[in-house]
């Protein structure tokens, strides 16, 4: 575990703009602490209000849309009042990524979770206790235990802020537990300001926020729910898989995108659709294994251009910037739930794209799956009103933006920007057809003492004889080709709608069709019905299997190459380091560098989302990429302010390990000991930090020293001790470290005594980690790797293995079976629902 650096502290990032003494500040405090941490001028809508308002003591309740800024209304007041900022958060998986962004600004965060072992918790409490956090990170299960009540009662809490507020609410549609025992953070210190933040919520929702969370006297703050960048489209549904492939192909090629689906099972088959048909995607559900979901979110998070394939177990608290699209293949439940995960593209606010199909067959499953739900009357009639809400969302001929603002009590002009503004709708009066629907519905219940579901339905009402129609007779009925005036899908279009408009209900197991109390209007006593036309099918074109990569938005022609080799630079920064890549920069920070061509770290520092210490830390790698001069494929940057060495730690920065003994700074994120052997070997030591091109890295650990060809014996090894300063890449390409194996960027251990190591390296079966394990003399240590990359071994004096990264993690444990009894409990390790009856449609 990992202590920080006093280097990094907020002090010296903002001087003398933060009072530490007391809670207070100077007036313009936030605002300097807003352009010198985070590198923007100015406060967008709500924040500086709510900023105020928790600085001064106060509590609020926030909602903001995704993208809105949502997380500076309470890091702000974190880092301007005097104490450590505590953040209840649901989502323990994205607690390293959003640790390392905040690192990156040079703000001291950690975080408290269930996948820690015990002595790097330990660590992080006394970092806690004695001051050495900004902010800290923890699941709301942790507030369960009473040992973690009492140590926030050791130190000074500066602000309470509960993130993703809404799961406290029973009819949400994230409801979550744990969330409603949060009132005792206003009990037990009545004194400290907490603010709850989401993006979604009605107002009914918003009261419930309030009672449950007893902040009935907190100021509320509700900014505009409008995404005016995302375009909404809703598609009938025609072999899904293949509309889903034309969209991608046609619209988003080479774009990172979230692809929804209702079931586990149609999360594999359309993951594994598309890579078959050139575009590369990854599932991710609550099926499958922990090390396999946290590898694929850490590839979504940190490649270019990846799909994810997912339930609705997956996007909550997703921080990239980038997604251009979101695909729904099946209906969301409720427009809460379509209106957050829509909101996951286009954080960055550049066009983006929130595409669905929807069927009759969505209908008829969302139906039949509140009939079969657990809870009482009211819970089912909480269902239906969401789903009735999401139907009316789906069929409406007005602009969909309208209505989805309308939902959340809010109003607004026809956008321009979804189908409906684009290509308008047409509405027919359906009264007839829908009385011939309703009319064959209750004449095979009233003569036959029968019911269907819809496509038998259909197939009476157009006349077809087929096998089943003959074997009951239904040629027979008076309404037996009734319909031939339209056609197979009208005539499911209109079943579909009469179902939306409640005009029809499904039943039982098998899903038929039963009338409703309102039928009877539309049968006997003139109740008109309207209906929207069902646009022509179109055969979806055959996809390119090409990926291609979209020109940047807003720049000039000749801008375009400068800011795809900024991307590359900031790409290989970011693997270097182990963070995705807008932790390093946003998109909208590269173009507006590659705008304005910056020639020195002052005209650097005055573009929108560089502060003091990203500008230290990347400042001479972004002028040298401006100026052509940087190597767009290795160059990581000044790795200066103590952002360096040899791995990650978990929940903070600035990695020591006392085996032997290896020290870092805060992990540039190499692999190996912040070693790059691309062609030779690293001889006896343990710790190589040097980058041979075709030589041989000689004994022991260096300090950041490179070697075109030759030999170079970097730094010095004395009994096992390396000590990394500034790092490379980190990583060992095709060579031998310590005697152990190096494969595929994964270096294992083994003997670190000059000797040839006996250790062989091996795959997980997820392919997500390669892990090393060697024998040698007498000490021991372990380390594990998951969803990233680790060694495990025994070297002589206690040598280390290598340290894993990516979205895994990798702990080093010396008392793991002594203290493996104590460890606390959280629910599944990174909370994630599904729908409850999940293949079984």
């Amino acid at each position: 575990m990992s202590r920080v650096s006093s280097q990094e502290t907020l002090e010296t990032v903002a001087g003398s703009l933060i009072d530490r003494s007391g809670t207070g500040a100077e007036p313009d405090a936030a605002q300097q602490v807003l352009r010198r941490v985070f590198g923007y001028d100015s406060f967008r809508g709500l924040q500086h209000e709510i900023v105020t308002q928790v600085i001064e003591g106060g509590d609020a309740l926030v909602l903001m849309p995704t993208g809105g800024g949502k997380s500076l209304c309470y890091q702000i007041p974190a880092l301007v009042r005097s104490g450590v900022g505590v953040v209840i958060s649901p989502l323990i998986a994205l607690m390293q990524d959003q640790v390392d962004a905040l690192n990156a600004l040079g703000v001291r965060a950690g975080f408290l979770n269930s996948t820690q072992f015990p002595d790097e918790r330990r660590t992080m409490e006394q970092q806690f206790v004695v001051g050495e956090l900004d902010v800290l990170y923890l699941a709301p299960e942790r507030l369960r235990l009473e040992s973690t009540l009492q140590l926030l009662d050791k130190a000074t809490v500066s602000v309470f802020a509960i993130d993703e507020a809404h799961c406290v609410s029973q009819w949400g549609h994230d409801f979550r537990p744990d969330y409603l025992a949060l009132s005792v953070l206003h009990e037990r210190w009545p004194d400290v300001p907490r603010i709850a933040l989401t993006a979604t919520a009605t107002e009914a929702t918003r009261r419930e926020i309030a009672e449950r969370l007893d902040l009935t006297g907190a100021r509320h703050f509700v900014a505009g729910f409008d995404r005016p960048n995302i375009q909404y489209r809703i598609e009938p549904k025609n072999r899904a898989d293949q509309q889903l492939l034309s969209f991608i192909s046609s619209e988003h090629a080479g774009d990172a995108g979230i692809v929804y689906c209702l079931s586990r099972n149609s999360v594999e088959k359309t993951a594994e659709f598309l890579t078959r048909n050139g575009i590369e995607a990854v599932p991710y559900h609550a099926g499958l294994d922990a090390r396999t979901r946290a590898a694929n979110q850490s590839r979504f998070l940190r490649e270019d251009g990846l799909v994810v394939v997912a339930t609705i177990a997956f996007g909550m608290g997703i921080d990239k910037p980038d997604v251009r699209f979101v695909a729904h293949l099946d209906l969301p439940k409720s427009v809460e739930g379509y209106y957050q995960e829509t909101g996951r593209a286009g954080r960055d606010g550049q066009p983006s794209t929130a595409w669905m199909v929807y069927g009759l067959n969505d209908v008829v499953q969302q139906r039949k799956m509140i009939d079969s739900s657990e809870g009482d009357a009211a819970h089912r009639r909480q269902l239906q009103l969401h789903l009735d809400a999401m139907l009316a969302l789906c069929e409406t001929v007005q602009c969909r933006r309208t209505q989805l603002l309308a939902y959340f009590g809010q109003s607004g002009e026809p956008c321009g920007n979804c189908d409906t503004c684009l290509t308008p709708p047409e509405s027919w009066d359906g009264t007839v057809a829908a009385q011939k629907v309703l009319s064959t519905v209750l004449r095979l219940k009233r003569e036959r003492g029968q019911s269907f579901g819809a496509g038998h339905i259909v197939d009476i009402l157009v006349g077809k004889s087929n096998p089943k129609v003959l074997q009951h007779k239904h040629n027979e009925l008076k309404v037996f080709g009734v319909g031939a005036e339209l056609r197979d899908v009208e005539w499911r279009g209109a079943v579909r709608q009469l179902l939306a408009q409640g005009l029809l209900a499904v039943h039982g197991d098998y899903g038929v069709l039963v009338l409703t109390e309102a039928s009877e209007e539309v049968l006997f006593k003139g109740r008109q019905v309207a209906l929207r036309r069902e646009p022509e099918r179109v055969k979806p074109a055959k996809a390119p299997r090409a990926k291609t990569s979209r020109p940047a938005v807003d720049l000039a022609p000749g801008d375009s190459g400068l800011f795809e080799r900024l991307r590359a630079w900031r790409g290989a920064t970011a693997k270097e380091q182990g963070v995705p890549a807008y932790v390093v920069f946003h998109d909208a920070t590269l173009r507006e560098i590659a705008a304005r061509r910056p020639t020195s770290l002052a005209q650097l520092g005055e573009i929108s989302g560089i502060g003091e210490n990203k500008l230290a830390k990347y400042g001479e790698g972004v002028l040298e990429t401006v100026a052509g001069e940087g190597d767009s494929g290795e160059s990581g940057g000044s790795a200066a302010s103590g952002d360096v060495g040899s791995g990650r730690s978990r929940g903070g920065s600035n990695t020591r390990f006392e085996s032997g003994r290896v020290e870092s700074g805060q992990a540039g994120g190499a692999d190996a000991g912040a070693a790059r052997a691309e062609a030779g070997q690293a001889g006896s030591g343990g710790d190589v930090s040097s980058r041979a091109g075709a030589g041989r890295a000689g004994s022991g650990g260096g300090e950041g020293s490179r070697a075109g060809s030759g030999s170079d014996v970097s730094g010095r090894a004395e009994a096992g001790r390396a000590e990394t300063g500034r790092a490379g890449s980190g990583h060992a390409a095709a060579g031998r470290a310590g005697g152990g194996r190096a494969e595929a960027d994964r270096l294992g251990s083994g003997r670190a005594e000059g000797g040839r190591g006996e250790g062989a390296g091996t795959e997980d079966p997820a392919g997500s980690a390669r892990v090393g394990s060697g024998r040698a003399g007498a000490g021991v240590e372990t380390r594990r790797a998951e969803a990233g990359r680790g060694g495990s071994g025994r070297a002589e004096n206690g040598g280390a293995g290598s340290r894993g990264r990516g979205a895994g993690r990798a702990q080093v444990s010396r008392e793991v079976v002594a203290e493996a009894s104590g460890w606390d409990q959280e629910p599944p390790p990174d909370w994630d629902f599904e729908p409850p009856p999940d293949d079984a449609y």
